[in-house]
């Protein structure tokens, strides 16, 4: 660069004294400026709060678990990815497994959020008892479908 400023320097061309002063070279663009700028637009950094209506989700009472399912290879993925995706038991693909959505869980997800497909694991009918586990089950759309077990009331009002 220095050379072709001393090349530019010794043609007989009259450089404004404002410009010697600027730099050497008063036609030249560094290519260090057009790569050191951060090109990250700022609407990224905003707060995303207003997406929890476009998502179904809510601020105040955010979901309790996640429906995490591994969706793409990690083959030739970094070493900690491959550590991450085993650590929450995604060894096998298209298998949906539930994590709580606590913050360690949430820092795990972070690096590996590329290569998985999260859900929040919604509960119309809300969580069930120890006896209704055998009798729950995730639907396509990720909710907990639960069949409750009816219990007969008390022997005495059934004889009347």
């Amino acid at each position: 660069m220095s050379s072709i400023c001393r090349r530019l320097g010794s043609l007989s061309v009259k450089i404004p004294r404002e410009a010697s002063l600027l730099s050497q070279c008063s036609g030249f663009v560094s290519t260090r400026c057009k790569f050191t700028k951060a090109r990250i637009r700022m609407e990224l950094f905003s707060e995303r709060a207003k997406e929890h209506e476009k998502y179904g989700g809510d601020p105040d009472q955010p979901h309790k678990l996640h429906i995490v399912t591994r969706v793409r290879s990690v083959m030739g993925r970094p070493y900690w990815e491959k550590e991450a995706v085993k650590h929450l038991g995604l060894q096998k693909a298209h298998v949906p497994v539930i994590h709580k959505n606590t913050p360690a869980v949430n820092s795990q997800l972070k690096f590996v959020k590329h290569l998985v497909s999260i859900k929040p694991l919604k509960t119309p009918y809300g969580l069930p008892t120890e006896e209704d586990m055998c009798h729950t089950y995730i639907n396509s759309k990720g909710e907990l479908i639960v069949h409750r077990v009816l219990q007969p009331l008390d022997p005495k009002t059934i004889e009347s």
